[in-house]
C-alpha cells in the first residue's frame, strides 16, 4: 500500500513541482483514500483521486489599480475552478501577500471535500490576490476590488462559481466586489455570498466558521461522554473565525485564554469574558489594531510578543489563525499539558508532524474541512435563501448550522473510527470522497 500511495504522489508531484502546501494537501488525502480505493472495486481502477487534484480550470489575471497617490498598482489575481462534480463551484477570495498557486490549490482542494460533507450541492473552488488590505484606505480598497470584480466576473455566476470571503475579504470588500459585480452585470443574483443582511446576505453567516468549529468540538467531546463547559480552551488569531469561535466557546461555558495575531498572543488568566470579547471586537474590526492593546486595557493579561499560544496548558486548542502554524513541538507541548482535544478553525493550520502526534496520542483532533465546514454550510444556505428570495431568521439559521455540523460529525465517526477511538482525519476524508467519486462515476470520463 505504501508503495502505491508514493507512486500516486510521484506522479502528482511531478505536475505540481514547487507547490508544497498543494503537495500537502494532497498527501494527506492520498494516505487514508487510496487504500479505501484499493478495497472497494467500484472505485479502484478509475483514477478518480487522480481527476481529483487536477484542477478543471486555473484563471490567472492581472489586476492594476490606482492608490491614493495616484500611482498605478499591479497585483495577480487567480481563480481555481477545482471540481464541479456536486455542484457549481464554491469557495473564498484570499487577499493576502502570501497568496500564490500552491495556496490557492490546497485551499481548492480541501474545499471539494469539505463542500461534500456539507450535504450540500456545491463544488469546490477558491481564489485570491497577493494585494494587502491592511494599511490601505477604504477608498483604495474599493479601487483593487473594482478592478479585481472587472475581469473576475466573466467566471463567475449563480449557477458556475459562487465566490465568498477569505482572510483579507470581509463585508468590507464582498460589499465593493458584488457592486463592481452588479453594474458589469446589469443584475442582482446571488453570486457572492457573505453578503450584507439587508441585501442578501444570511444571518448567522459571518458567526458561522467559528461557531461551527466549536460545534464540532462539543459532539467530538460528547462522543466520548465529555461535555465543554468549564474546559480551558486556546485560541490563536483574532480575526472572524477566531472572534466568533470564542463567542460561542465562552457561551457553551468554556474558559477561553488566549487570542492572537502575527505580532504575538495575549494570555488573560481569569478568561476572556463576552465583555473582554467585545472589546477585542472593536479593536480588531472597527479601529484595525493590534491584539497587544488588549494589555493596556486588562493589565491582568499579559501580551507574548513573537509567540504563538500553544504552549499555554488548556483542555481545547482552536488554531483559527492560518496553514501550518501549529508545528509539531506546538503539538507536543499540547499533549503535555493535558489538552485532549484540537479543532481546526483555519485551514490546514496544523502541519503533518503535528496531526501525526496528536493522532499517535488519541487527541481528538478535528481537520479543517470536517470542523471548519460551518462557514459554508451558510454560504450554501445563504445561496438557497437567495434563490428563494427569502430569509431565514437567527435561531433557524443556527439550527441548521448545528444540524449540518453534527451530520459531518457522525459521517467522519462512520468512516473513521478504529476500535474505541475515531481518526477524523481519515473519516472526513473518506466521507467527502465518497460522495464526489460517485458523481463523477456516474457522469462519465468528464
Amino acid at each position: 500500500m505504501e508503495k502505491i500511495v508514493s507512486q500516486f504522489l510521484e506522479q502528482v508531484n511531478s505536475h505540481n513541482q514547487n507547490e508544497p502546501e498543494f503537495m500537502q494537501a494532497v498527501t494527506e488525502v492520498a494516505e487514508t483514500v487510496i487504500p479505501f480505493i484499493v478495497q472497494h472495486d467500484i472505485y479502484y481502477g478509475q483514477n478518480i483521486l487522480l481527476r481529483m487534484v487536477e484542477p478543471e480550470r486555473v484563471i490567472s489575471f492581472r489586476v492594476a489599480w490606482i492608490d491614493d497617490k495616484e500611482e498605478i498598482q499591479v497585483n495577480r489575481g487567480y481563480r481555481i475552478e477545482m471540481n464541479s462534480a456536486i455542484g457549481p463551484y464554491k469557495g473564498g477570495l484570499r487577499f493576502h501577500p502570501s497568496v500564490n498557486l500552491s495556496i490557492l490549490k490546497f485551499l481548492a482542494f480541501e474545499q471539494i471535500f469539505k463542500n461534500s460533507l456539507t450535504t450540500l450541492p456545491m463544488g469546490g473552488g477558491k481564489g485570491g490576490s497577493d494585494f494587502d488590505p491592511k494599511g490601505k484606505s477604504d477608498t483604495e480598497v474599493m479601487r483593487f476590488c473594482q478592478s479585481f470584480m472587472t475581469e473576475l466576473f466573466r467566471h463567475i455566476g449563480p449557477n458556475r462559481d459562487i465566490p465568498a470571503g477569505d482572510i483579507g475579504v470581509g463585508s468590507r470588500e464582498i460589499g465593493y466586489l458584488f457592486g463592481q459585480y452588479k453594474r458589469l452585470k446589469n443584475e442582482f443574483t446571488g453570486v457572492l455570498t457573505g453578503k450584507g443582511v439587508s441585501w442578501g446576505g444570511s444571518l448567522i453567516r459571518p458567526e458561522a466558521t467559528g461557531y461551527g468549529v466549536v460545534y464540532f468540538a462539543k459532539q467530538m467531546l460528547l462522543h466520548q461522554n465529555e461535555s465543554l463547559e468549564g474546559k480551558t480552551i486556546v485560541i490563536s488569531g483574532s480575526g472572524n473565525v477566531a472572534q466568533f469561535a470564542a463567542e460561542k466557546a465562552i457561551h457553551l461555558g468554556g474558559k477561553v485564554l488566549t487570542l492572537s495575531d502575527s505580532s504575538g498572543y495575549i494570555y488573560d488568566p481569569e478568561g476572556i469574558d463576552a465583555e473582554k470579547l467585545a472589546y477585542v471586537m472593536e479593536l480588531k474590526n472597527v479601529k484595525r489594531d493590534r491584539i497587544h492593546n488588549y494589555v493596556s486595557k486588562y493589565p491582568k493579561a499579559s501580551f507574548h510578543k513573537g509567540k504563538t499560544p500553544w504552549e499555554v496548558p488548556c483542555k481545547i486548542a482552536l488554531p483559527c489563525a492560518t496553514q501550518n502554524e501549529l508545528h509539531e513541538n506546538d503539538a507536543a507541548l499540547l499533549v503535555k499539558n493535558g489538552c485532549i482535544c484540537v479543532s481546526e478553525g483555519a485551514n490546514m493550520p496544523s502541519t503533518p508532524e503535528a496531526i501525526h502526534l496528536f493522532t499517535k496520542n488519541k487527541i481528538l483532533f478535528a481537520p479543517g474541512k470536517a470542523s471548519n465546514a460551518g462557514g459554508v454550510a451558510v454560504s450554501g444556505l445563504e445561496m438557497a435563501q437567495n434563490s428563494l428570495r427569502y430569509s431565514w431568521s437567527r435561531e433557524e439559521v443556527d439550527q441548521r448550522l448545528q444540524n449540518i455540523m453534527n451530520d459531518i460529525h457522525k459521517s467522519c465517526v462512520k468512516y473513521g473510527t478504529e476500535g474505541d477511538h475515531v481518526n477524523y482525519v481519515k473519516g472526513a476524508n473518506i466521507a467527502g470522497f465518497v460522495k464526489i467519486a460517485d458523481a463523477m462515476l456516474a457522469q462519465g470520463v468528464v
